[in-house]
């Protein structure tokens, strides 16, 4: 379902949405449109981002190497 929705913009800004949205072959509300679908996508993907990210950090990194040994184990004579 789609709706309407009023924006108000200054003079000079809707007069570069006008040149921007001819340029592209499309009407200044289909250019609002596309670019508020955008940033809304955009933002859900850094959401799910950032949730992995923070997930990945609760797990310990394994950086390579081999196991330590204990104190007693390095100074046995």
């Amino acid at each position: 379902m789609k709706r309407n929705l009023t924006v108000q913009l200054d003079e000079s800004t809707i007069k570069k949405a006008r040149v921007v949205a001819a340029r592209r072959s499309m009407s200044i509300s289909r250019l609002v449109s596309e670019e508020i679908e955008r940033v809304a996508k955009k933002d859900t993907y850094w959401q799910v981002a950032k949730k992995t990210a923070l997930k990945q950090l609760d797990q310990p990194f394994h950086l390579g190497g081999a196991t330590l040994h204990s104190r007693e184990v390095l100074h046995q004579r």
